[in-house]
């Protein structure tokens, strides 16, 4: 199970501001969490995660690579990749596993 985190951009300069400390706060509550990150190749990089940047490109940390499968009930075997960096512009979605969350609070998991 996986839960999906979605920043809405803010209307106004105040707004901006405060929503920048909430989006750093939870980056941080973040960090060493295990995510899924897919990419526009279809390939899915799972690993922790260890740091972003502006222009939203990510390292995990201990990464596997899972490569599109023709097959939908085959994954196939991981590669082991280490750390890895994902440029931002080949994200399509990450996903931070539900698991490593228990933790963490106020990202609106149930337990």
């Amino acid at each position: 199970m996986a839960t999906m985190i979605e920043e809405n951009g803010p209307s106004t300069r105040e707004q901006s501001a405060i929503s920048s400390l909430q989006v750093r706060h939870k980056l941080e509550g973040l960090l060493n969490k295990n995510m899924r990150i897919r990419m526009t190749d279809g390939r899915t990089l799972v690993g922790l995660f260890l740091c972003t940047d502006r222009d939203c490109n990510v390292i995990l940390g201990s990464a596997q690579e899972f490569l599109k499968s023709t097959d939908t009930f085959s994954q196939g075997e991981p590669r082991v990749l280490g750390l890895a960096m994902i440029p931002g512009h080949h994200v399509v979605s990450i996903e931070v596993e539900a698991d490593s969350l228990e933790d963490t609070q106020g990202f609106g998991v149930n337990h």
